[in-house]
Parts: C-alpha cells; sequence; structure tokens
C-alpha cells in the first residue's frame, strides 16, 4: 500500500503533512492507471511542472526527478570538486599501476563505483530522487548522467593536466578508473544536493 493510498483514509487534519514526495507517489500511481500514451504524457507534463515547482523549497527532502544540463552541469562540478584533487595527488597514478597488474581489482573498482552511485542517488533517501525516464526501460537517465560525466571529466582532466599520455593505454585508464570512483561520488552528490 502506497503512502498515497494510507492517507486517503486520513482526516484532513491528518492530512497536513502532506509533501511533493505524496504528490509524485499519487501521480505515480495515475500514471501506472492512464490507458493513452497522450494521458500518460499529460502526468509526465504534470511531474515535471511538481519538480518546478519544489525548486523553491529548502534543500534537502524536495524530489528529483528528470536529468537536464543543469543536473549534467552539476554532476561535472561535483566531480571536479572531488577530482582535482586526485590529478595533482601522485597516489592516483601508483593505484592506477596497483590495479593495471589485477584485472579482477579493477573490475571490483568498477563495481564499487557504480554500487557506490546508485546508493547515494536511490538508497541513502539523501533526496527522494526519482526515475523520470529509463535507457531500454532499466537503466536510469540520471544513473548514466552521473557516471558518464564523471568518467568523461575524470578521462579529460587527468589527460590535460597530464596525468596520463595514453603512451601505455591500459596504465592510463586504470588510472583513470582510480580517480573515476571519488569523481562519481562527487557527481552523484553535485547532481542531487540542490535538488534539480
Amino acid at each position: 500500500m502506497s503512502r498515497s493510498e494510507r492517507r486517503r483514509g486520513e482526516s484532513p487534519v491528518e492530512q497536513d503533512d502532506a509533501d511533493m514526495s505524496d504528490l509524485f507517489d499519487d501521480l505515480s500511481e495515475l500514471e501506472d492507471l492512464v490507458d493513452s500514451p497522450a494521458e500518460r504524457a499529460r502526468v509526465r507534463e504534470a511531474m515535471q511542472t511538481a519538480s518546478e515547482v519544489d525548486d523553491d523549497g529548502p534543500v534537502f527532502g524536495r524530489v528529483v526527478w528528470g536529468f537536464d544540463r543543469a543536473d549534467l552541469a552539476e554532476s561535472v562540478l561535483g566531480a571536479l570538486l572531488f577530482g582535482i584533487p586526485m590529478a595533482v595527488e601522485g597516489g592516483t597514478v601508483d593505484s592506477g599501476r596497483f590495479i593495471a597488474a589485477r584485472p579482477p581489482f579493477l573490475a571490483l573498482t568498477l563495481l564499487a563505483t557504480v554500487a557506490v552511485v546508485v546508493g547515494i542517488l536511490y538508497v541513502a533517501d539523501i533526496q527522494d530522487v526519482r526515475v523520470a525516464y529509463a535507457f531500454f526501460g532499466l537503466v536510469p537517465r540520471r544513473l548514466v548522467g552521473v557516471l558518464g560525466s564523471s568518467f568523461v571529466t575524470a578521462v579529460t582532466l587527468l589527460s590535460v593536466w597530464g596525468v596520463v599520455d595514453w603512451a601505455d593505454p591500459w596504465l592510463d585508464f586504470c588510472v583513470c578508473v582510480v580517480a573515476f570512483f571519488p569523481m562519481a561520488i562527487g557527481a552523484a552528490l553535485g547532481d542531487i544536493l540542490p535538488g534539480s
């Protein structure tokens, strides 16, 4: 039973603590009930409007829905804030050498990166993050955007600052993966903390 279903039997006095999350729950239920694609599009428009109205509220407790250019910019900024120390610190290259010689550790690092980002976005409950659109109906656009922007930022930053020169592509890729881990955390936090 959803929050909105539980709330229907409550008196108006008991419903005073309704928030934007309750509205999104109701709209999600409505989206599942409507029959035509046009009706679903109208419900999604209402969800978009609700998320824009929520932008004037407090930083925490917002509903985060969709992923647009502003979210991408926030992700890149967060990745840079966590990534600049990785680009100027020699331990990044040392760690890259270590995992380059141990491919299972490279795979574990990549899996851990994805798991931590999923945890920040969808499990930690820092914000009420909703999946607006999913690639192939399965992979949330926000997850792809955060991971993709942080990896591209890691490769670009480390390449431009000469940390990697791509003379040894395998080693340089592993160094980028080491930097990618904290940069992905920064990107996820940078994206959801403003709550857009």
